[in-house]
């Protein structure tokens, strides 16, 4: 479980293939404080710590999570988005996230807006759903819906947001994680099921 509030970068120091699978290497200062087993989310999606070395870590991910994610996009000095698993004593500053993507979604507009950037992102037809001041995890970030459409959402990021996420980096035409809300799920999934009544 997520909160959404990015920690820090990781950079690719290195990806090995193996079969289906890929391994990221990761540097970052939260190396020190890493241990085998635990839960760290790379751009939006769960992945395990495989191994821990001075000054990088090793993660998985399988086949699935390649096709669902944009972590197979990823190359050697990119950066990406990290957050360790929620404590329970912890305040949950953004929303609940799982680090389960649900689908990839583009790029389709930056605009630079008086001190925000607004982004805007589309995604392929499917039962997700935005809200107009709902929640949704872009790249492993908690962030609020200002326009929602039809397979289409906006989200607008102050400069604290821009300067510690890699959405700095973001272009037109490229690929984000995107989980949806997990209560918008559920509410959406009951009313299909009273509605097939």
């Amino acid at each position: 479980m997520f909160t959404g509030i990015v920690e820090t970068f990781g950079v690719v120091t290195d990806i090995v293939e193996d079969a289906s699978n890929l391994h990221f290497y990761i540097s970052s200062d939260l190396v020190s404080e890493l241990k085998i087993d635990q839960s760290v989310s790379h751009n939006g999606a769960c992945l395990t710590v495989v191994d821990v070395n001075k000054g990088h870590y090793k993660v998985t991910a399988i086949n699935e999570t390649l096709k669902k994610t944009n972590l197979g996009e990823l190359k050697k000095g990119d950066y990406v988005n990290l957050e360790r698993s929620m404590q329970l004593n912890g305040r949950l500053d953004g929303h609940i996230v799982q680090g389960h993507v649900d689908q990839i979604g583009i790029c389709t507009k930056i605009l630079n807006d008086e001190g925000s950037t607004i982004f805007t992102f589309q995604y392929e037809y499917s039962d997700n759903i935005t809200v107009e001041k709902g929640s949704i995890c872009v790249n492993g970030i908690s962030l609020t819906v200002v326009d929602s459409g039809e397979n289409e959402f906006s989200v607008a990021i102050i400069p604290y947001t821009w300067d510690n996420t890699n959405l700095k980096f973001l272009k037109v035409g490229d690929k984000v994680n995107l989980e949806f809300d997990i209560f918008g799920k559920y509410v959406k999934k009951y009313i299909l099921k009273l509605n097939s009544k």
